[in-house]
């Protein structure tokens, strides 16, 4: 399982790249109903797959192979000059804690992030039903990471908890905090989560080099990035 792929594999129809105008995406999905389990997720993790949902999937396009998953060696990290600069501004104003379950109030932060921030994504409108079936997993513990300024919700990190890493799903926040460079603090808050947790990798999901929006990825070091089957430092 960790050289080879399942036997039970889908191809999706062709549709528009949500990053990349001029190009047409597919995607591999895992139809092996056994890989649906944190063990083998966490291995089909190390082969640049990643979840939707309840739905493993990788892309697989005819022309194109831009997305590279990103890993961050979580107990190797040290944050930048800029980042500690970025989290000591945080830790003046914002709490952060935990939730192993759904809380009422994410729903309409996540309505908010995604009106403002998103209109031109395929995400808006924002709906209840495309946000649970985005976000949540029946098969596979999820912490939710929450910042908080006194009472007020002002971000959660859905992240998926495997053995030996975690996953970062997505992150939405107010848009009224972008000053505080919050999807930046997130993703060292999932960094922290690990460290704590003895996890070796964070996972942030597929990073490509034509989109400006996703550089951020590689800026959170040390980590590797997923080429051809190797995981290759950045």
């Amino acid at each position: 399982m960790t050289e080879h792929l399942p036997a039970r594999l889908g191809l999706s129809q062709q549709f528009d790249c949500s990053y990349l105008p001029d190009r047409q995406e597919q995607l591999l999905v895992i139809l092996d109903p056994s890989c649906y389990c944190p063990d083998k997720f966490e291995q089909l993790l190390a082969l640049g797959f990643r979840r939707s949902g309840d739905q493993i999937y990788r892309p697989h396009c005819p022309v194109c192979n831009a997305c590279n998953s990103v890993r961050v060696l979580a107990q190797q990290f040290t944050p930048s000059k800029s980042q500690k600069r970025k989290l000591n501004k945080a830790k003046k104003i914002f709490t952060v804690s935990y939730s192993d379950y759904e809380r009422a109030e994410y729903y309409p932060l996540y309505c908010k992030y995604i009106t403002q921030r998103h209109q031109d994504g395929s995400m808006f409108p924002p709906d209840q039903n495309q946000y649970e079936s985005f976000l949540f997993c029946q098969w596979l513990p999820v912490i939710f990471i929450e910042l908080r300024d006194d009472d007020k919700l002002v971000a959660v990190a859905v992240t998926d908890c495997m053995s030996n890493s975690v996953s970062a799903i997505y992150t939405f926040f107010d848009p009224d905090y972008e000053q505080y460079s919050i999807g930046s603090i997130m993703i060292m808050e999932q960094i922290k989560f690990a460290k704590q947790q003895a996890k070796q990798f964070v996972y942030l999901g597929y990073q490509i080099d034509e989109c400006n929006k996703m550089k951020y990825k590689t800026q959170f070091l040390p980590a590797q990035k997923h080429i051809g089957d190797q995981w290759l430092a950045i």
